[in-house]
């Protein structure tokens, strides 16, 4: 009877630690498919700026014929991020993208008869939107990551990380430019 005792706790502690495996198993898949989906959501942001920005980029040559500098800069940072095989670029790319589009939008300042455009006045409050859904979906990425990668460092949980291949998934960060940390400024 002893024996048959041992036996029963000893297969209800293995059941378990296999329902424990599973259980955690599944929890890491389902943090892994919440940081790809949160990802796909930036994509998605910054497909929309990268679509936005030739029909800009058109309303200011118009106006601004010998701003070509900043003109040329946007449309070569936008082409690189393409060239990468993806529909948006890496993060660094999107960042620069970013900075040249504040660039633009100052020097826009000097053409009252572009911010009066309602064609242009429109992009403009298109990017402006874009730009904080980037954001949003940017928080919200990272906060995904953030409980991924949380998931797979803690214990024991780790122990089913490492067994299957669970990696940790990288933040979308800016960097230490203050400037880039500012979400931009598109009045007109």
């Amino acid at each position: 009877m002893r024996a048959g005792s041992f036996f029963l706790i000893l297969m209800g502690l293995v059941v378990a630690a296999v329902v424990w495996a599973i259980g955690m198993y599944n929890a890491l898949v389902r943090r892994r498919n919440q940081v790809e989906d949160a990802w796909s959501g930036i994509e998605v942001q910054l497909k929309r700026r990268h679509n936005l920005i030739p029909n800009i980029l058109e309303t200011v040559k118009g106006y601004a014929k010998h701003e070509k500098d900043v003109l040329s800069s946007v449309t070569q940072l936008r082409s690189a991020s393409q060239a990468a095989g993806s529909s948006v670029g890496t993060p660094e790319q999107e960042q620069a993208i970013s900075q040249a589009l504040r660039s633009l939008m100052v020097q826009v300042e000097a053409y009252p008869e572009l911010k009066a455009d309602a064609n242009f006045r429109q992009l403009q409050e298109q990017l402006q939107e874009v730009e904080e859904a980037i954001q949003n979906a940017r928080r919200y990425y990272n906060a995904t990551v953030r409980d991924y990668n949380t998931t797979i460092q803690s214990f024991p949980s780790n122990l089913i990380a490492d067994r299957f291949g669970f990696k940790e998934a990288e933040f979308f960060e800016l960097d230490d430019n203050d400037v880039a940390r500012e979400v931009p400024k598109v009045k007109f």
